[in-house]
């Protein structure tokens, strides 16, 4: 392994996650054109981001970097599979892994898994309708649309937010980090779908400012405890989504992690990585009973 990856792995370990990541959401939501215009200017030119495809395409009418991260995308530019039972991927970025969850265990990459249980927050109940089902990994690159859509129409159950480590997820980090995901702070939401169950699972990391939901705003402030939100007729209004719309953001990119129950879908690819990826594009299909 080069010595810039050792060095960068090793810095993982000792950096102060939750304080080098305030300091960058500060950052993120200044609004002072010297600051905001110098950041988005220099982001835009390190990482290539195809601004023809925004709403607003000049990057600097944005009022911070936030709102130019997580900047809406023009109506068509990501149209939706038109199958009517398809599963569609929640966002754009990279499949980095996609397959069976066996014995309980989601596979991360050669040499590394992590648990399923662990990932949906520790609760073995929550986790029972996922054993044996299908996960898909999807990795959201510094210059991806940075908004997390429906895979499925679905109503939401339960929203967990899972406090953790901020490890970067990039694929070094992947190849190298035990349980990555599983020790990442994360927010799961559940939904009831046609399919089955359906897990997805925002994962936070270095320097993410925020994650937010399209119904509770802002949900990963740092606490040291799980916390759950109940969302069936018995807690509160029930929450439906339609297929592709956006359920959440990501303030600075991460991971997406969708998951199904057994015998409800199949993959469309069949190889467990795929190259890039945009929301919408067909992910899965329901399995012909």
């Amino acid at each position: 392994m080069p010595i810039k990856d050792q060095l960068f792995l090793a810095s993982q370990y000792l950096a102060p996650h939750h304080l080098v990541s305030r300091f960058f959401g500060y950052a993120s939501d200044c609004r002072e054109p010297a600051v905001k215009n110098w950041m988005i200017s220099r982001f835009v030119r390190k990482y290539g981001v195809d601004m023809s495809e925004a709403l607003q395409e000049d990057p600097l009418a944005y009022d911070c970097f936030n709102d130019f991260f997580t900047r809406a995308l023009k109506d068509g530019a990501r149209p939706l599979d038109d199958e009517p039972s398809s599963v569609l991927c929640p966002a754009d970025g990279a499949i980095s892994q996609m397959g069976a969850i066996e014995q309980g265990r989601i596979f991360q990459a050669k040499g590394h898994s992590y648990g399923l249980v662990d990932l949906l927050g520790g609760d073995t109940e929550r986790a029972a309708p996922f054993q044996n089902g299908q996960f898909a990994t999807v990795y959201l690159s510094p210059k991806d649309y940075h908004r997390v859509h429906m895979p499925a129409a679905g109503t939401l159950r339960e929203m967990i937010h899972v406090p953790g480590r901020l490890f970067s997820v990039n694929p070094l980090t992947a190849r190298n980090v035990p349980r990555l995901f599983a020790r990442n702070e994360r927010v799961v939401c559940i939904f009831d779908t046609e399919h089955g169950p359906m897990a997805v699972v925002l994962v936070g990391a270095m320097i993410v400012a925020s994650i937010e939901t399209i119904w509770a705003g802002l949900v990963t402030p740092y606490k040291r405890r799980v916390k759950s939100v109940r969302y069936d007729t018995a807690a509160r209004a029930p929450i439906h989504l339609e297929k592709g719309a956006e359920m959440g953001r990501f303030k600075l990119g991460s991971t997406a992690i969708v998951l199904f129950g057994p015998d409800s879908i199949r993959w469309a690819d069949t190889p467990s990585v795929r190259g890039p990826v945009r929301m919408g594009e067909l992910l899965a299909l329901p399995v012909q009973r």
